[in-house]
């Protein structure tokens, strides 16, 4: 996964983190749990906030 593979991101943390209200995480948290997925294999470098907020809108969109 790259950090444009926001849906598949936010799939993951959905299913490992069911209990996290993904609008309470802090991008610094959120930046490390990503690059902790299983499969994920990007640079920091290319991540940006417009990133992190698509992954965190997705991420409450597959809670529902």
């Amino acid at each position: 996964m790259k950090w444009t593979d926001v849906r598949d991101i936010a799939i993951e943390l959905a299913d490992g983190m069911p209990d996290v209200d993904p609008l309470s995480v802090r991008f610094t948290d959120l930046i490390q749990w990503v690059m902790a997925l299983d499969g994920f294999d990007d640079k920091v470098e290319r991540c940006n906030e417009k990133i992190l907020e698509a992954i965190q809108m997705t991420w409450l969109d597959e809670r529902d």
